[in-house]
């Protein structure tokens, strides 16, 4: 199945775009961070899962009210349901890809499974950027390189900060 750009609403992919790679970077950084601060499995999970939904939330009421603004002051011609749609996906695409670095935590033996979940969410975000150039035709791997290396390096920001206040 091909998308074409003609059927592809520029704010939605917007949307989601973001609300997918904040989440990972996010996430991974707060799971990175926390196991690297406070070394405890229920801590990281607490954490990642009260970061996920508020963040979800936050960032879906935002993008709707960031919409809904531009167009009360543009007053474009848009139809009145894009702000919601815009907000339902950016708080949907961000829930979902929360669990990419969080599964692994869940599932396999901790604090081994914080690596696999930096290893999840940095080919998650390869594959954001390589998914975006293939929709936009334009390089898929420059794409993927663009957002993993953007992302790692923010990932890498949370660790560093977990690793300077450290619990102990």
């Amino acid at each position: 199945m091909s998308l074409k750009m003609a059927n592809i609403n520029r704010e939605y992919l917007r949307s989601v775009v973001f609300g997918v790679e904040d989440s990972l970077v996010s996430t991974t950084g707060l799971i990175a961070g926390l196991s690297a601060g406070a070394a405890s499995r229920k801590v990281v999970v607490l954490g990642a899962i009260v970061a996920m939904v508020v963040e979800a939330i936050s960032m879906g009421a935002g993008e709707y009210l960031s919409d809904d603004a531009v167009q009360d002051l543009d007053k474009l011609k848009r139809p009145r349901e894009r702000p919601s749609v815009s907000g339902l996906l950016m708080f949907t695409a961000y829930f979902l890809a929360g669990f990419v670095p969080l599964v692994p935590v869940l599932l396999l033996t901790y604090p081994g499974s914080v690596w696999v979940s930096v290893i999840f969410a940095l080919c998650g975000l390869f594959v954001l950027g390589y998914l975006k150039g293939r929709v936009l035709k334009t390089s898929p791997f420059r794409g993927g390189l663009k957002i993993l290396v953007v992302g790692g390096l923010a990932t890498l920001l949370g660790v560093v900060v977990g690793l300077v206040f450290r619990l102990v």
